[in-house]
């Protein structure tokens, strides 16, 4: 999943020549305006209602917006969303105590249930 919305979020800045969010978290917000062709309201707007997410059931929350699947955590978690909005190409991740230099305008990743201190995701 965490490769999808990696996609889905350079596809919206393909379109749109801006992101379409860094705060951090894949939250309700995000969900809705990457997913659904309902482009009301978030600050960044999706105007021309293109879904660039498809999301399964088993992503989702009507509360959190996108999550790990059940079963991945004791709970559901959002995903953490980097986006190197400085044009460097370079993102520093903090996970847990450990910082990881990923070469990408986009990052996307969970913490590792088994090791805090380990990103699951698009570090590659």
């Amino acid at each position: 999943m965490a490769e999808s919305v990696k996609t889905a979020v350079n596809a919206f800045y393909a379109e749109y020549s801006q992101y379409p969010s860094n705060s951090g978290k894949t939250d309700l917000n995000f969900l809705n305006l990457m997913s659904t062709t309902n482009s009301t309201g978030a600050s960044i707007q999706n105007t021309r209602g293109i879904a660039f997410l498809e999301v399964p059931p088993k992503f989702t929350n009507a509360t959190l917006g996108l999550v790990t699947p059940s079963g991945f955590y004791k709970g559901q978690s959002n995903f953490f969303l980097a986006i190197d909005t400085n044009g460097g190409g370079v993102l520093t991740n903090r996970v847990g105590t450990s910082n990881y230099v990923v070469a990408s305008s986009v990052a996307v990743w969970v913490v590792d249930p088994k090791n805090s201190n380990k990103p699951v995701g698009t570090f590659k």
